[in-house]
């Protein structure tokens, strides 16, 4: 019985070979195959190969988990590839007559499938094909922090992912966020939600950084789902590096701030802070998230990154991981508003701290606080507890 030639690439390369079946994929793009059945193979029937998703559905659709049936004997290897070369994952079920993916299927990708094949006679065999998903309708989108390339930073700044949308398969998402140092540095990521209850994953170190660690960032979302089927449409590359050492220690004891750099206390200013009970600043480590100190509150400028639980009105946005200090005219700045649980700095030392700081550089606020310390807030910033409960906050912790 003749039969319709295929095209170069589907012909067999020997007598042995299987036979593929080939499931139309309705509305996604052609399922392009072509099986051919020539003559038997030396030992035996050729082994029937089928194309398909694990959901039983007879299309392959974004999000799916592609799987490669045998009938009339087993599958041997199964290798699936995207057009970068990536192999996508999956494992033999079923005595070895079922492969399915162990990742979901990207949108808008042409995956090419080898399967291998043994039939119950020892007859060996291959075939080959193609499947095409469909784009995806959804998408999430995402913003890096440090958000600027090559930027440089302070010695707490966190490698800092947030989404605009929910990620519901954390892990899966974990699995393709990568950190690179140059002097391999400890770390880990840690999931937190933002202010407003967005979905952010943070990489801190374990202690802060060295000064001049070159960082990179690779997030190879691209196809990846983050749940609810909204997908990443692209990778993205962050690079920045590490700057001096400088760390603002304020002791509300004391109502001293001190300013050290590499080491070295540099410089002292008096605070003030909160008088009303649990609106005192919280303690603990707060990075600074910028430097735009321009707006202007009630209390004076306004320098981002020390703790309150609130900043005047008008006054710069606070850092995800803390609260402003805020200046006031005078060399102690008694107009800082009762119970706004900030820290107030003069006028002068607002100045002074602002030419020197970056993003980055922490706030270490210490001492006996009626606003308890940070690590209860339940937004869990990045430096308000200890390593190993930091650690706990990865979505892959129970696979490490």
């Amino acid at each position: 019985m003749s039969q319709t030639p295929c095209p170069s690439r589907l012909r067999p390369t020997g007598l042995r070979h299987a036979v593929l079946t080939l499931l139309p994929v309705l509305g996604l793009g052609a399922l392009t195959a072509c099986g051919s059945a020539a003559a038997s193979p030396a030992k035996g029937d050729p082994v029937r190969v089928t194309l398909g998703a694990a959901s039983g559905t007879r299309t392959v659709q974004a999000g799916d988990r592609l799987t490669v049936t045998a009938s009339g004997g087993v599958l041997t290897k199964v290798t699936v590839t995207d057009p970068e070369g990536r192999q996508l994952a999956g494992g033999l079920g079923d005595g070895g007559t079922v492969w399915t993916s162990g990742a979901k299927a990207a949108p808008d990708t042409k995956y090419s499938v080898l399967a291998r094949t043994r039939n119950p006679q020892g007859g060996t065999g291959e075939a080959k094909e193609s499947v095409t998903t469909g784009k995806a309708g959804k998408f999430n989108k995402l913003t890096l922090r440090p958000g600027s390339q090559g930027a440089v930073t302070g010695v707490a700044q966190p490698v800092s992912v947030t989404f605009d949308f929910p990620v519901t398969d954390r892990a899966e998402v974990e699995k393709h966020l990568k950190v690179t140092t140059d002097n391999h540095t400890t770390g880990s990521w840690g999931w937190v939600r933002t202010a407003s209850g967005k979905d952010r994953i943070d990489w801190r170190p374990k202690d802060y950084w060295k000064p001049g660690t070159r960082v990179g960032l690779q997030t190879g979302l691209d196809g990846v789902d983050s749940g609810g089927g909204r997908y990443f449409a692209k990778d993205h590359d962050l690079h920045f590096t590490i700057g001096r050492s400088r760390v603002v220690k304020v002791d509300l004891d004391s109502g001293r701030l001190t300013f050290v750099e590499d080491g070295k206390a540099v410089k002292r200013f008096p605070v003030t802070t909160g008088a009303d009970g649990t609106k005192q600043p919280r303690t603990g480590v707060f990075p600074l998230t910028g430097r735009d100190v321009s707006a202007a509150g009630p209390s004076g400028p306004v320098l981002p990154g020390a703790a309150c639980h609130r900043a005047p009105d008008g006054a710069a946005r606070p850092a995800p991981s803390g609260r402003p200090a805020s200046a006031a005219p005078g060399d102690v700045p008694h107009r800082v508003r009762a119970g706004a649980g900030c820290i107030g700095v003069s006028q002068e030392a607002a100045d002074w701290l602002r030419a020197r700081l970056a993003p980055g550089d922490p706030f270490e606020i210490s001492g006996s606080s009626a606003g308890g310390s940070a690590d209860t807030d339940h937004r869990t910033p990045d430096w308000t507890i200890d390593w190993s409960r930091w650690q706990r906050l990865s979505a892959l912790a129970s696979t490490n």
